[in-house]
């Protein structure tokens, strides 16, 4: 066993410190701790370990509100007060930008924090174990940690402990999505739905009028009983309704915020042709073209371009168009078509934009406009943007997920 002083926060559930040269990443620690551990493994450049003791709790540490924590595996950084998760969250986002572009960033009010630290969450994904147990995993492991509440959680959100214990060992995970009127569950099948589990999930919904919907999802195909549409609400005076197994922000109101954000990094003008890619249901797409721009909005997934489609066409915007094609496909083809946006908007996965950035580079945007919930693949996708001639222009975070080590970026780059 050692000492170590933990001198930093990762975006992950450690907390960094140093010894003998080399660093020592520790879970459940908080910058300014200074802890006895133990080895957990070794690796050429770093080691892994654990708390043996806290010899002296940094100022920044607090008990976790929640009574599943340390065991479960979703709030890592509840042990955190929180103003100084926010304060980390933008130290971690300047730091790595910072390297990956080579420039100084300051980390000060660099995240914008969220309305509320708990009862944030519109949408949560359950486990389901055996004899219908729901929860989440335990923290490293993938046994599941049986939860009756969840604090970060909307209020109104319930466990669906009846349609899991409907459905049995047919079901892999739940997921329960409120949009503040409408509560629509979402059931993750092994094998795509059978008229049984058809039937099972029909008396759920007919027995409990607080769900307007069940979808029954295994891969790519789904069964949706009721009314699986849910409203999210983009800007003051625009919402969108999509399916609840698609996409969509689990933070409802910071999503307001990134909205307005991206648009002004965006800097719409009247008949600008602007490419969303990763466009899911028009979270950019539609207030974008609300604002007169001519959109195109691209996304592989075909459910949640139908979804747009329908949007648009509800809310009478007629110069937005969407595509259902993978997002480098269509910027090759675009790129040969000789079609150039003035803007170029995008929100890739966690993964990034890695195949992706060789086509937008040649489509020579004068703007574009990155969201990101991942700050490494952000860094990596904005240094190839560089090194194709784009300079960061701004930069801002938002905390969708307090209690957590996650955080959305949206970042804008001008073609110099």
């Amino acid at each position: 066993m050692a000492e170590v002083e933990i001198s930093a926060m990762t975006f992950g559930p450690y907390g960094v410190g140093h010894r003998d040269g080399k660093a020592v990443m520790v879970a459940h620690s908080v910058a300014g701790d200074r802890l006895e551990v133990a080895p957990v493994s070794e690796r050429r450049d770093y080691a892994v370990a654990k708390i043996r003791e806290i010899v002296r709790a940094s100022d920044d540490r607090r008990g976790a509100p929640c009574p599943y924590l340390p065991r479960c595996g979703g709030c890592d950084w509840q042990h955190i007060e929180y103003a100084a998760q926010v304060r980390f969250k933008g130290e971690v986002i300047a730091r790595e930008l910072g390297h990956a572009l080579g420039i100084e960033i300051d980390p000060a009010d660099l995240v914008e924090p969220a309305p509320a630290e708990f009862g944030y969450r519109s949408r949560i994904r359950l486990k389901v174990g055996a004899h219908g147990v729901l929860g989440f995993h335990e923290f490293g492991t993938n046994a599941i940690v049986e939860i009756d509440s969840c604090m970060v959680a909307d209020a109104g959100i319930r466990m669906p402990l009846h349609l899991a214990r409907s459905l049995g060992k047919r079901v892999e995970e739940i997921e329960v999505v409120r949009d503040g009127v409408r509560e629509v569950q979402v059931a993750y099948l092994k094998k795509p739905a059978s008229e049984e589990d058809l039937r099972r999930a029909r008396n759920v919904l007919e027995s409990d009028p607080e769900i307007r919907g069940i979808v029954l999802r295994s891969g790519a195909r789904r069964e949706i009983l009721g009314e699986a549409a849910i409203t999210v609400e983009l800007e003051a005076g625009l919402s969108i309704e999509v399916d609840a197994d698609l996409f969509s922000q689990v933070n409802r109101a910071q999503n307001v915020r990134l909205v307005a954000i991206v648009m002004e990094m965006a800097a719409i003008k009247e008949s600008a042709p602007v490419l969303d890619l990763y466009c899911g249901a028009g979270n950019f797409s539609i207030p974008a073209s609300r604002r007169g721009a001519r959109v195109t909005g691209v996304d592989a997934d075909a459910d949640a371009i139908a979804a747009a489609m329908r949007n648009a066409a509800r809310l009478k915007l007629r110069d937005a168009q969407f595509i259902a094609m993978k997002a480098s496909e269509t910027a090759d083809f675009l790129h040969r078509a000789r079609y150039r946006p003035e803007v170029v908007i995008l929100d890739p996965p966690r993964t990034g934009a890695a195949d992706l950035m060789e086509p937008i580079v040649k489509l020579r945007a004068p703007r574009i406009v990155y969201a990101s919930c991942d700050v490494t693949t952000l860094a990596r996708d904005l240094a190839t943007l560089a090194r194709a001639g784009y300079k960061l222009e701004r930069v801002r975070g938002f905390d969708f997920f307090p209690n957590t080590h996650h955080v959305e970026i949206a970042a804008s780059a001008l073609l110099t």
